[in-house]
């Protein structure tokens, strides 16, 4: 989400990402009561992954990669 958005992974330590979930197409109600905000700590989940870097597997550093992560801080 915050990639589609910023066009980037560039991520400040301290950003919270703010997702809705529920209340898909095709279903729930208008007024968005089924829906649910969920705040992500993205900030410090990227700072994680770059730290963990030597650990992670393959595929994760390449889906990373494809989208513009920094490994470097």
């Amino acid at each position: 989400q915050f990639f589609e958005r910023e066009g980037h992974l560039r991520v400040p330590r301290k950003h919270v990402e703010r997702i809705i979930v529920g209340g898909g197409a095709g279903g729930g109600r208008e007024d968005g009561a089924d829906q649910e905000v969920l705040e992500v700590k993205l900030g410090a989940w990227i700072g994680n992954q770059r730290s963990r870097a030597a650990a992670l597997s393959p595929e994760r550093m390449e889906r990373l990669s494809a989208i513009g992560m920094r490994w470097a801080s």
